[in-house]
């Protein structure tokens, strides 16, 4: 099938969730869940739930499980803690809860970065996966990587993605 049919086929709105890892965020400075539902919402889409949790293994698993089985969920974003501090646990609390990995991801979110912030984006541990017929994005910290992945990559292609995962 050729990749006009498959986009044709795909969901014109999806229901997104998010998940902030942090322990130094609090609602008031919070700019990555504004960002998030402005930017899903001007793409059609919507911006269903949005939690916070502190950078703990066991909290963001939680998280994370409860929207893979919440009704209406078609893509989770978890944001923060991708780096190398020792409180940097997003990706091993989800990496686990993956049933397959979406690897370009990862690969072309560095790349895009690599051209805004140098070799600096090395260091991103960002990645991306599928999980009970939901797409999974784990991305860094920072609103602008999140605009970045969100802009060039994720609202492109998560209505193919979670179309494939429901064939």
């Amino acid at each position: 099938m050729a990749l006009d049919q498959h986009r044709q086929e795909a969901p014109t709105a999806l229901c997104f969730a998010l998940i902030v890892a942090t322990d130094t965020r609090t609602t008031g400075d919070d700019r990555t869940t504004p960002l998030v539902r402005e930017r899903v919402g001007l793409a059609g889409h919507e911006l269903a739930a949005a939690r916070r949790v502190p950078n703990e293994i066991g909290e963001i698993q939680d998280a994370l499980r409860q929207l893979l089985i919440a009704n209406g969920i078609d893509v989770v974003l978890v944001s923060g803690g991708t780096g190398f501090s020792p409180r940097d646990v997003t990706v091993e609390a989800v990496r686990p809860l993956l049933e397959r990995t979406v690897d370009g991801f990862g690969e072309l979110f560095r790349a895009l970065s690599f051209t805004e912030i140098g070799a600096a984006a090395m260091l991103s541990r960002a990645l991306a996966g599928t999980a009970h017929q939901r797409a999974v994005f784990v991305l860094p910290g920072s609103p602008q990587a999140v605009a970045l992945a969100l802009e060039r990559l994720i609202l492109p292609e998560a209505a193919h993605l979670v179309a494939q995962l429901r064939r």
